[in-house]
């Protein structure tokens, strides 16, 4: 009998091996990650955007309060505008467990519920250093106040690759209503469109 080479493997069972041991490393470097949140601090991710979003609110009210305390004249322009800021804090902070909302309320509220509610309830708690970034003329101050509620309303939309499903929607109606406040705060008052 005469002797032969044995055969040599083919160059796509060669390809389908090598795609496989690359497969299996990428599942096996999946599985070590740092918990449901991602970063290894063991917040959930939806958790820490809601507060950061709470907290980005009520960096915007701080600057209404601090435009109303330059300029009271704006009040009856920037109430409902600064009425639905407070809102979005208050959709924004993360809802209290099942078991807690039927309970009577806790002692300590979570930071984001009793920031969105402090937040809420002061429209005239703007400190020094607020009023200080207020420019002098009305209408300097409802544009730096719209710059201000743009710039949010595109770190929202931003924002919303990342976000689980029901806070990815509020946080688009949030966004979309910070860009109709800062048309609202750009367009003349009882013009025609």
């Amino acid at each position: 009998m005469p002797w032969t080479l044995p055969p040599r493997p083919s160059r796509r069972s060669l390809l389908t091996g090598a795609a496989g041991a690359a497969g299996a490393a990428l599942l096996a470097g999946c599985t070590g990650g740092g918990g449901p949140s991602g970063d290894g601090t063991g917040i959930p991710l939806e958790r820490r955007m809601r507060e950061g979003a709470v907290r980005d609110s009520a960096r915007l009210l701080e600057r209404y309060d601090a435009t109303l305390a330059v300029h009271p004249g704006l009040a009856e322009r920037l109430a409902p505008l600064r009425a639905a800021v407070a809102a979005h804090s208050a959709a924004l902070a993360f809802p209290a467990p099942a078991a807690t909302r039927s309970a009577s309320p806790s002692p300590s509220p979570s930071p984001s519920a009793s920031a969105a509610a402090a937040a809420a309830a002061t429209p005239s708690g703007s400190t020094a250093a607020g009023r200080a970034d207020v420019p002098p003329k009305p209408a300097e101050a409802l544009s730096a106040l719209a710059d201000a509620e743009r710039s949010l309303s595109e770190a929202r939309t931003i924002a919303l690759a990342g976000a689980p499903g029901e806070l990815a929607r509020l946080l688009a109606s949030v966004a979309a209503c910070g860009a109709v406040h800062a048309y609202l705060l750009t367009s003349t008052p009882g013009a025609a469109s």
